[in-house]
């Protein structure tokens, strides 16, 4: 029996299989509005067997995006087409789930193909970024706003407005982002977080604005649903964050009703990063055995054999993948066929149905 399509429980939800559609971004917006492009985007992904999709990173205010072309919900009038998605995801089996994110000081920059690296300008349709400390992500780059307290406090009521519309929209699971070098991962950094009040200097002072962001979001997201927080699991980079305080930082969000822990890296200063197949791997596995919390790995995970491995032996609850859902929509309907296991297919696909 294969691990990998095993169902997977988290409070009241339950995936089909273990596979999830990692979020990625997808440029393709108007003020935060999504459109026909994530409805067929989403659905083909849902259609193809995935039994988590989740969104691309949602801004909950206009300046948390990450370019102007970016998917937000900061507005109670983003919700109705986000409603549509979902329901075509969860008609095709999936469970529908949302990132919300806010990209603090790697805001405001072009999509990959303006064919430019140049950061956009307010006069450009651009914004100011912000971030914990005036410090920029890297030469080139804008440097951002250090936040004021009173604008820190009101981060995660941001996030809270976000999840009940999240809520409002359907989805049954929320993602919290905190890696990659976006605004809560930038806080939680003492290479970005150069504060002295509360909001940095030690693990507690650093970690205080993501578990208030957590708390926030559990006021409005119903205890019978899943909570997950997206981190990166070190900086790579001596003197950053690190794995031991990824460990420390997940027995936390678990006090605060986290059910999984989405363990990316990098991202928040340029590093020399070993990439290669299942390379964050450890990183899930070292924080699902110490820390008693469900994780997620995800990272130039390709094979169905390398995903089957890594749940199997108790690594990861969940595959994460993103590029190689970009390549080949219906993965798990192809790795269920390269791993010997019998799962429908859409009704109008049948008739090209691999048999195990």
């Amino acid at each position: 029996m294969s691990r990998l399509f095993e169902p997977l429980s988290l409070r009241g939800v339950t995936l089909r299989n273990r596979i999830a559609v990692s979020p990625m971004c997808q440029y393709s917006s108007v003020d935060g509005f999504a459109n026909d492009w994530h409805l067929v985007h989403l659905g083909a992904r849902a259609q193809g067997g995935a039994g988590l999709v989740l969104t691309e990173a949602t801004a909950v205010e206009a300046r948390g995006r990450i370019s102007p072309e970016d998917l937000g919900l900061w507005r109670d009038e983003q919700v109705d087409m986000l409603a549509r998605i979902v329901r075509f995801v969860v008609a095709a089996g999936a469970v529908a789930g949302i990132q919300l994110a806010h990209a603090g000081r790697k805001a405001s920059t072009p999509r990959p193909w303006a064919g430019t690296r140049a950061p956009v300008l307010p006069a450009d349709g651009g914004w100011e970024p912000v971030g914990p400390s005036a410090v920029p992500f890297a030469d080139g780059w804008l440097t951002p706003r250090a936040l004021e307290e009173i604008e820190i406090i009101a981060v995660p009521r941001l996030f809270r407005d976000a999840a009940r519309r999240a809520r409002a929209a359907g989805f049954s699971v929320v993602e919290i982002h905190a890696a990659h070098g976006y605004l809560l991962h930038a806080f939680l950094s003492p290479l970005s977080n150069l504060r002295s009040d509360g909001w940095g200097g030690d693990f507690a002072g650093r970690t205080r604005l993501l578990l208030e962001v957590v708390r926030a979001v559990r006021t409005e997201w119903p205890e019978s649903l899943p909570l997950f927080v997206r981190i990166s699991a070190t900086d790579w980079t001596e003197g950053g964050w690190d794995l031991e305080q990824s460990v420390e930082l997940a027995r936390l969000c678990r006090k605060e009703g986290v059910d999984l822990i989405d363990c990316s890296s990098g991202g928040l200063v340029t590093a020399q990063i070993p990439v290669g197949p299942g390379y964050q791997v450890p990183f899930a596995a070292r924080i699902r055995a110490e820390a008693g919390i469900a994780t997620g790995a995800v990272g130039l995970i390709t094979d169905a054999k390398e995903a089957e491995a890594i749940v199997s032996d108790g690594k990861a609850d969940l595959i994460l993948l993103a590029r190689a859902m970009l390549r080949d929509p219906m993965w798990p309907l192809h790795a269920a066929h390269q791993l010997g296991v019998s799962v429908p297919w859409p009704k109008q696909y049948e008739r090209a149905k691999l048999e195990p």
